[in-house]
């Protein structure tokens, strides 16, 4: 619940520290004010800016500021589907689709793997120098590609240059938003991570009804203005609650030497080797195998996005309550099941009930990631720096991943099974290694909160 005018702290609020949640029995109930859902080791409340208020005006302004920072960020490149389609079909005809995907899968892997310096520079207070630097990035590289013909200006403009705009973004979009809630985190994280769901709606909307009035320049060129804009209202409204710390080294090498942290790393980079490949390749496979019109076949990338956004969303309140760890799992092998059915789509009717199902099951696995890290994290002074520890991995597999599938796949011949198979496999591979990191943390026991 939002308070308007000054917000007040109660007793039970400043027993919350700036820490990370233990595991803790799903049956277990609330004895005084002092025990929270979830048990943490403290750091003193003494220093200023630890106390987590857990809502109010100010934390929920965050949660807005953040909702633009991944609108901006994995909403442009939850675009490139869009983009893909346009280059194999105009301005880079002559490339083979697999050397096009690299474009995307690039800014994908600098978004995620920029997080390894982003993180620490985040914990050593350094948020706006990054708002600023991503901002500028992201609307630079932008109108670059209005003005790019030729696959390495693309690769350039759209592939780098926004690609480690997003990447300064990110991490600092949801640490920031830890350190305003314990209790509501994933709920609060998954409202954040919406933006990404939004974007893939609003972004390609606006270039597939701009591009054919106003020309390729000109549509990509709204696009970096509304990004613009946007940006200003975040930098506006965000503030980062704690001073600078310590300088820290890039690594956290403590991290690797616990079992949860390193398979649930694991399970991330499988998770992203697979994830965005229905995303990249749903608007071919639409035109090439289902007879969907041209206007359908564009629209199937926002109908995954727009059902991602409830996937990012409802899935937080639950993993409020039982663990994101607990919440993470099943979605992740519905994700990898809906994949696997995914061979036996032939018609538009089942082309949508996949969007719709696959968007609502995905989704999860972006928007509970982040929350994990934080019940993973002892002193969530060093939340950045895992973050972005965790999601360079995961940066690794996106890079990979599509790339891979464009080069089983063949679009000339319309035989997509093989790039099918393979993301379900790495979807239920990351599945696995989920479990794994959960039962690391918890042991084997079912009703646990984790």
């Amino acid at each position: 619940m939002i308070k308007l005018g000054k917000s007040t702290v109660t007793s039970e609020e400043k027993a919350e520290t700036y820490t990370s949640a233990e595991s803790a029995p799903l049956d277990t109930e609330v004895k005084s004010s002092h025990e929270d859902d979830v048990a943490a080791p403290s750091i003193s409340s003494s220093k200023p800016g630890f106390d987590i208020p857990n809502g109010g005006v100010v934390a929920w302004l965050q949660v807005a500021g953040s909702f633009f920072l991944i609108f901006n960020s994995w909403g442009i490149a939850n675009t490139y589907g869009v983009y893909q389609t346009f280059y194999e079909e105009n301005i880079l005809s002559s490339m083979a689709p697999s050397a096009i995907s690299w474009i995307g899968s690039i800014q994908g892997f600098l978004l995620l793997m920029f997080g390894v310096l982003t993180g620490p520079i985040f914990d050593m207070g350094y948020f706006y120098s990054l708002l600023a630097a991503g901002t500028f990035l992201i609307v630079f590289g932008m109108m670059m590609t209005s003005l790019s013909t030729q696959y390495y200006q693309v690769l350039l403009s759209q592939g780098i240059c926004v690609g480690l705009g997003s990447g300064c973004l990110f991490v600092p979009s949801v640490a920031i938003v830890a350190m305003y809630f314990s209790k509501r985190r994933a709920f609060a994280i998954g409202i954040a991570a919406s933006g990404s769901s939004i974007g893939g709606v609003i972004y390609p909307a606006i270039f597939h009804q701009l591009q054919p009035k106003v020309g390729f320049g000109w549509a990509t060129r709204v696009i970096g203005f509304v990004a613009l804009g946007t940006q200003i209202f975040a930098l506006a409204v965000m503030r980062r609650r704690s001073g600078p710390t310590a300088p820290r080294q890039i690594i956290d090498k403590t991290a690797w030497r616990e079992a949860p942290y390193v398979l649930f790393a694991l399970a991330t980079f499988f998770a992203f080797m697979g994830l965005y490949i229905p995303f990249f390749n749903i608007s071919t496979f639409a035109e090439g195998k289902t007879g969907a019109s041209v206007e359908l076949a564009f629209y199937s990338v926002p109908i995954i996005s727009a059902a991602s956004t409830f996937g990012r969303i409802l899935p937080g309140l639950i993993a409020d309550r039982v663990g994101p760890l607990n919440m993470l799992a099943p979605s992740s092998v519905a994700s990898a099941i809906l994949v696997f059915s995914w061979a036996a789509v032939h018609n538009v009717g089942g082309l949508v009930t996949f969007a719709l199902l696959y968007g609502l099951a995905s989704g999860a696995i972006v928007s509970l990631a982040p929350s994990v890290v934080a019940t993973l994290t002892p002193d969530l002074r060093r939340l950045g720096g895992r973050i972005g520890m965790q999601f360079s991995i995961a940066g690794l597999g996106l890079l990979i991943g599509n790339p891979i599938a464009g080069a089983i796949e063949n679009v000339q011949e319309r035989e997509y099974l093989g790039a099918q198979m393979f993301c379900g496999a790495i979807l239920m591979a990351s599945t696995i290694a989920t479990i794994g990191a959960r039962i690391a943390k918890t042991g084997p026991r079912l009703m646990v909160k984790a």
